[in-house]
């Protein structure tokens, strides 16, 4: 068992969170899908690129009526200037997250605070519709590959919040996490992390990772509460609207 690398995590990244197809072309990855949001709809580079292939992807992508998106991981600094100097701006920088399961499972959530389910509730789509997350992601968690599962949490007997966690390898990954508006800043988000780590252990991941926004200021002091570790980053690049 050993810790996962940020290279490891980018590959988890697409094991539980799946788009609705990719297509190999040249040197890049493209992920076709309609609704899933930007980890599902980016490109990437498997290969060395130069600026000659970057027409390659956008025709690609335009061509599946998606907006040119790509995904910049680490190391890929090159790619980065390349997209800049073609007027490409940066998007969501992100933080990947991990921690050995064992770190997070040293306390239960409280009882009845939540409860898996598959497929989610009705009371559960009702709260991601209202942090954004709608049909197109909703999707992809049911095309995902299982072991997988959500959470639905409770605060004073009422649905409050909810999480989907899947596995790939040997780590679980915590996506969708959404508290209801009324409901946050009360630990919800805290308890159904660990309780998805419990999941996660009950289903045989090593670690709990996740992904979560540069300027998500709370979900980055949360999960750095929790011990978690920085093991690495990404960003999107895009055209300017």
């Amino acid at each position: 068992m050993s810790f996962p690398t940020v290279q490891k995590l980018y590959a988890v990244i697409d094991g539980t969170w799946p788009p609705a197809a990719k297509q190999a072309l040249g040197p890049w990855t493209i992920r076709l899908d309609s609704g899933g949001g930007s980890r599902v709809s980016a490109a990437t580079a498997d290969l060395p690129v130069t600026d000659a292939d970057i027409p390659l992807a956008e025709t690609a992508m335009r061509e599946a009526e998606q907006k040119p998106l790509f995904m910049i991981r680490e190391g890929e600094d090159a790619l980065d200037q390349i997209l800049a100097a073609r007027g490409y701006v940066i998007k969501d920088p992100v933080n990947l997250y991990a921690a050995p399961v064992a770190q997070i499972t040293t306390e239960r959530p409280p009882p009845v605070t939540s409860f898996e389910t598959w497929p989610p509730l009705a009371a559960q789509v009702e709260i991601w519709a209202g942090g954004g997350i709608g049909p197109g992601r909703l999707a992809v968690m049911d095309r995902a590959r299982h072991p997988k599962t959500t959470l639905l949490g409770r605060t004073d007997n009422r649905p409050a919040g909810t999480i989907y966690v899947g596995i790939a390898a040997d780590c679980a990954m915590i996506h969708a996490l959404e508290i209801d508006t009324a409901h946050r800043r009360q630990g919800l988000a805290l308890h159904l992390t660990r309780a998805a780590a419990f999941w996660a252990q009950d289903n045989g991941a090593d670690y709990l990772t996740l992904v979560t926004t540069q300027a998500n200021e709370g979900a980055n002091a949360l999960y750095s509460s929790l011990g978690m570790t920085l093991v690495g980053q990404y960003h999107y690049r895009t055209l300017p609207e």
